[in-house]
């Protein structure tokens, strides 16, 4: 399955942003995250985890999470994530393996 446009468009944003940003911007991750439709394919799955930032974003790593967690194969993880890695990542990681 190739990646939707709605995706890459998502990923071209960069990282979520952290709460310290400007409205306008987290609006604008907002309103492509909702342009995604489930489930998403594995390749999505895999792109889009360089997706998350340093902290929830109002939310919307919640969103983004759930998101990844609806794709057919699994969060896209082949390892358990260091210590050192991003939160979301771990949390991934923990969610899929209880």
């Amino acid at each position: 399955m190739s990646i939707r446009q709605a995706v890459l468009d998502f990923v071209n944003l960069g990282p979520l942003p952290d709460s310290t940003a400007e409205p306008e911007r987290v609006a604008l991750h907002q309103v492509h995250l909702q342009r995604f439709k489930r489930p998403i394919s594995d390749e999505e799955a895999e792109l889009l985890l360089r997706s998350f930032g340093s902290d929830d974003c109002y939310g919307l790593a919640w969103t983004l999470l759930h998101l990844i967690e609806s794709a057919p194969g699994g969060i896209p993880l082949a390892s358990q994530p260091a210590e050192a890695d991003n939160e979301w990542l771990r949390r991934l990681w923990a969610r899929s393996h209880r």
